[in-house]
């Protein structure tokens, strides 16, 4: 992970920590590309959870909106969780 990564995670961690009581409800946002094969890779990223996911796909159907409600155990987590769908081709993460 580049420095300039690093300095987001610990300034999101930060404010996590600041804003919440853990464990606590989170909501993960990720656009994608329209491609059933990436939102399922998002989908089993939360897989056995207790997530609840909804999808949009954009007017042009080109891209897909993910947005992930699920309880997290701490700020640490969701900053795992992120790191962890990163590696899917060209999602977004807002």
């Amino acid at each position: 992970m580049d420095k300039k990564t690093e300095e987001f995670f610990d300034r999101l961690r930060v404010e996590l920590e600041k804003s919440n009581t853990w464990p606590a409800i989170y909501l993960f946002k990720f656009i994608v590309p329209t491609d059933a094969e990436k939102i399922k890779q998002v989908e089993v990223a939360f897989d056995c959870l207790g997530a609840v996911i909804k999808t949009t796909q954009s007017k042009t159907g080109k891209f897909t909106s993910v947005s992930v409600d699920v309880q997290m155990a701490s700020p640490q987590a969701v900053i795992d969780k992120y790191i962890e769908v990163s590696t899917i081709e060209g999602i977004i993460s807002l």
